[in-house]
């Protein structure tokens, strides 16, 4: 790992990785009370393995706790409606994952009103503020519309990194660009609906034309002489929904003023605590690797 990686605060998208450790890991793992362990135990090993190759110096770890009651919520009641909540195994999963990345002096950043992409986006945009470059670590696409010149997202799971510019190789458009882009195709994962019959490509291609959604709604009347299949159309759909499209991009826009740690400083990693550690081990049941590399880590 580059001087310059480990310069970098590394910004994780926690929620993501439980998640993947919950459906991949096979359900043979249990804590010491019989209850189901594997995404804690999968998620533990992701992120020994994240700080072993990386080595940063400042790390925090965001988490979701806000899927029914997030500000976005408020705006628009059908916001992830299309999600589930999780089950209790998984729930109380949640929390241990928690328990492990303190247990390591590693950051939390959790809030009931502001999901984990605002949390490192508030975040990010305090580093910069300091001059400290951010490295996202998220497969996420939303999280395109926050990088800088300096900056860089990490799909960990597939070790692919990219800046600004293969944000628009991945979508067709700038980072600055990324809300208004979803607003317009849409976003099925949250549920946003999107403009109708306006795709990912159309949205881009628009995008590119006009700059950016304001711009187009205000110069809709020049949509249909665009080289655009289904021009005319597409600005009849505009015109119906150009406030809609408003609307979505307030969800699809990340939030930079969440209460995160102001000072750069503040998510340098701690000592981290050992007998806490130890108490997690063994109420988790982690085998002997895994705790030989968590203390390792600690020391």
């Amino acid at each position: 790992m580059s001087a310059r990686h480990r310069d970098a605060a590394h910004l994780v998208d926690g929620s993501l990785y439980v998640f993947r450790a919950w459906h991949s890991m096979p359900d043979e793992f249990h804590d010491a009370d019989g209850h189901p362990a594997n995404a804690v135990h999968g998620y533990t090993r992701f992120l020994c393995e994240l700080l072993e190759k990386a080595r940063p110096e400042r790390l925090a770890v965001a988490f979701d706790a806000s899927l029914t009651s997030s500000f976005r919520n408020a705006i628009y009641p059908p916001y992830k409606a299309n999600r589930e909540l999780p089950p209790p195994d998984l729930e109380r999963q949640f929390v241990l994952c928690r328990e492990v990345t303190a247990a390591l002096g590693i950051t939390v950043m959790i809030d009931h009103s502001y999901e984990a992409d605002d949390l490192i986006g508030s975040a990010l945009w305090s580093l910069r503020a300091h001059g400290v470059p951010g490295v996202i670590v998220s497969a996420d696409k939303d999280f395109g519309q926050l990088l800088g010149e300096h900056d860089e997202q990490w799909d960990y799971a597939r070790n692919l990194r990219w800046g600004p510019a293969g944000v628009h190789e991945k979508l067709g458009v700038h980072p600055h660009q990324v809300a208004d882009y979803l607003a317009l195709c849409g976003d099925a994962v949250d549920n946003i609906p999107g403009v109708p019959g306006i795709g990912a490509k159309t949205a881009a291609a628009l995008l590119s034309h006009f700059g950016s959604l304001d711009a187009l709604l205000e110069r809709v009347d020049e949509v249909p002489f665009l080289r655009l299949r289904g021009a005319a159309s597409c600005a009849a759909k505009l015109r119906e929904h150009g406030e809609q499209a408003r609307l979505y991009r307030r969800l699809t826009r990340i939030a930079l003023d969440a209460p995160v740690p102001e000072d750069a400083d503040s998510l340098l990693r701690l000592a981290g605590d050992s007998a806490a550690l130890d108490a997690l081990c063994e109420r988790l049941r982690f085998g002997p690797l895994t705790r030989t590399r968590l203390k390792a880590l600690l020391a």
